[in-house]
């Protein structure tokens, strides 16, 4: 019960569509632009660094929001309350990209997923950022960024989920694992046009217009 309730706390805090709600605001509907998407890095290219930076921070809070409401409900429960976070934060992802009034199309999940790191160690969400940070400026592919940043989040949870850095109880590690794969899996599938261009060469770069 409590691992559903997560759930589905996480997806109605992940039904917050900063990017649309934003955009539409400014008279902009950003399911109509760009790429079509109504992630922060849709509205960085079609509206600007600051409208990027807005979406982009909403975006992430309401995981952080989620994430911390499951600690206040369970925080009682310390040998699960890191599992449950975990649901916290994939019923988020889930909303973000896919609201059911938006017809299930919303974003990707990277900012979401940056709650995440944020809510969970501090040490995890430096190391992304830098990493981040240094390949989209070597690449300008903030997709690439967006992956490898995921990988080294799933690698951070079966390394320290197994030492018992989050203090969740051997019988739930596999399970642990598990969600951590399912939210990291899917940061690839929602990506995978975009995996398809990085391997052909097309990919958009972020400050590179198309002629």
């Amino acid at each position: 019960m409590e691992r559903l309730v997560c759930l589905v706390m996480g997806y109605c805090f992940g039904l917050f569509q900063t990017g649309y709600l934003y955009s539409k605001a400014h008279n902009v509907d950003i399911k109509k632009e760009g790429s079509g998407n109504s992630g922060s890095t849709n509205v960085l290219r079609v509206m600007g660094v600051k409208a990027g930076a807005i979406v982009f921070l909403g975006d992430c809070f309401k995981t952080v929001f989620a994430c911390l409401a499951a600690r206040l409900l369970y925080g009682g429960q310390p040998d699960m309350v890191g599992l449950l976070v975990l649901y916290a934060a994939f019923g988020a992802i889930l909303g973000h990209n896919y609201p059911f009034y938006m017809h299930f199309n919303g974003g990707k999940g990277i900012a979401c997923t940056a709650g995440l790191l944020v809510s969970i160690d501090w040490r995890l969400t430096l190391i992304c950022l830098i990493v981040f940070a240094v390949i989209v400026a070597a690449t300008r592919y903030v997709s690439l960024g967006s992956l490898v940043v995921v990988s080294i989040f799933l690698a951070w949870m079966v390394v320290f989920g197994m030492m018992g850095e989050y203090k969740v109880r051997a019988s739930l590690l596999p399970e642990f694992y598990g969600v951590a794969a399912l939210i990291a899996a899917l940061a690839f599938l929602r990506h995978r046009a975009n995996l398809k261009r990085l391997f052909s060469g097309t990919e958009n770069k972020i400050g590179v217009r198309k002629k």
